[in-house]
């Protein structure tokens, strides 16, 4: 990483606050933060590093005494969605809150950890080494950071956590409670237990990705003669597949995880029916070999945003762990599923092609072409066994900051049961069960999702 961001004994400001500006009916200014890189070190002999905080409030409420909340993002690896107007949740939050979006190290404006940021690392053991650094533990130390220096009195704010950003909830209740004064989670209760729990989360995942593309393939049945098509013809190819226009290669087995946005959003079967019309190229010239279209293979690439956030794929199944290794956990539990995800196997068969949802396999290293570089980094973790506790148990079981849960009942991210056995061990939590959305309640309708969480604490949703 740059020398302004690691160097040791930085002298700069722990905390600078820039001026005032708008977008639409919002008023903004922009927090950066000088935090430890290892928190338990401290903060005079880590090596720093800057997490970025946007606070956001209604036009005109810039000197009111408002209490705050903190949004935490899905992920991991993503940053905050950057406010353009006030509309959807932000615009409800910001009608009694100052809103506070912090971009999670690693990600937007906080020393991000991009494609070309990582390449810095002179060794794969270096950069794991620097990755391990930034799960949800020191997020929430991050946020704790930021709570005492932001919030008036260093006192208590509210939580929202959406998908990931729940399980850094979970996270902040387990460790930090003092600082909350209550928490939302949408679509994000993680399961707890010791170990690693990538096994369950995966089994449960292939079933649910299953339902999903059955009902997927019933809305669209004329898309299970084109995939088989698309499968046939990458199996067919030299090597196994085409050349992706980053430089990167499309198998079959790529091919499937366009599941991963397809299957578990609200308008994900219809952005997927949509990209499957453009497979092929045109034939103008009698005899011309058939080819997939430069669209397609385009719109493949940007499906899957692995080129702006490869963090999510470096460290999506480490977010499980606790005192034990992943090891490639997702590809271990798709090799038991056999032959239901053989993608070849089904085309050649006449069956539907199945699409693979929320996982990260270890062939992704060698056929996404940003994600090469960081291979061995990739492996290096997959292998590592002390990863430090992310939740306590025994603090959950006697909880008693207030909790307010949308549990998404057909979610593909986040599984409903494994959900609710988390929630019977958080104390007070009050769980919303809805099927009217999927994983993402509170981007199709954050309005309503932030009003009935928030009744749930407030007691206009009564208990029974």
């Amino acid at each position: 990483m740059n020398g302004e961001d690691l160097a040791a004994g930085d002298s700069s400001p722990e905390h600078v606050t820039g001026d005032w500006y708008s977008v639409p009916d919002l008023r903004l200014r922009d927090h950066r933060f000088k935090v430890p890189l290892d928190h338990c070190r401290g903060l005079h002999s880590s090596p720093k590093i800057t997490v970025f905080a946007r606070e956001v409030v209604a036009v005109g409420k810039e000197e009111q005494n408002l209490p705050y909340l903190l949004y935490l993002q899905g992920g991991p690896g993503f940053e905050c969605r950057r406010p353009t107007e006030s509309s959807g949740w932000t615009k409800k939050v910001c009608e009694e809150f100052r809103l506070i979006l912090m971009d999670q190290r690693g990600t937007g404006l906080s020393t991000p950890l991009t494609v070309s940021s990582m390449s810095q690392f002179k060794s794969a053991d270096e950069l794991a080494d620097f990755l391990k650094y930034f799960r949800a533990d020191n997020i929430v130390n991050d946020a704790e950071f930021i709570r005492v220096r932001l919030v008036p009195d260093a006192g208590p704010w509210t939580i929202l956590g959406q998908s990931y950003g729940g399980f850094c909830a979970v996270t902040y209740l387990s460790f930090a409670p003092k600082g909350l004064k209550q928490v939302l989670i949408t679509g994000g209760i993680p399961p707890i237990g010791g170990g690693c729990t990538a096994d369950s989360v995966y089994k449960a995942g292939f079933e649910q990705a299953i339902v999903q593309n059955e009902k997927y393939y019933k809305r669209f049945p004329q898309d299970i003669k084109i995939v088989q098509e698309l499968v046939n013809y990458l199996a067919e190819q030299e090597g196994g597949g085409v050349a992706l226009p980053s430089g990167g290669f499309l198998t079959p087995r790529g091919l499937q995880t366009l599941g991963l946005s397809g299957l578990g959003s609200r308008a994900g079967f219809e952005s997927m029916h949509y990209l499957f019309e453009s497979v092929w190229d045109p034939t103008f010239v009698p005899g011309a070999p058939k080819r997939i279209s430069y669209n397609f293979l385009s719109s493949f690439e940007k499906w899957l945003n692995f080129d702006t956030n490869p963090l999510y794929a470096l460290l999506h199944e480490s977010i499980y762990c606790q005192g034990s290794a992943n090891k490639w956990s997702a590809n271990s539990v798709r090799t038991a599923v056999g032959d239901k995800f053989d993608a070849i196997r089904a085309a050649r068969e006449g069956l539907p092609v199945l699409f693979t949802g929320e996982m990260i396999f270890p062939w992704m290293f060698d056929e996404i072409h940003a994600l090469k570089p960081f291979k061995d980094a990739a492996h290096i973790l997959a292998e590592k066994k002390d990863w430090p506790p992310l939740y306590d148990v025994q603090v959950l079981n006697n909880n008693k900051v207030p909790v307010a849960a949308a549990v998404y009942y057909e979610g593909l991210y986040v599984n409903f049961k494994l959900a609710m056995e988390t929630a019977s061990q958080i104390a007070g939590i009050r769980p919303w069960i809805t099927n009217e959305f999927m994983h993402f309640g509170l981007r199709d309708d954050g309005s309503k999702v932030i009003d009935h969480l928030l009744g749930m604490l407030n007691g206009r949703k009564p208990l029974f």
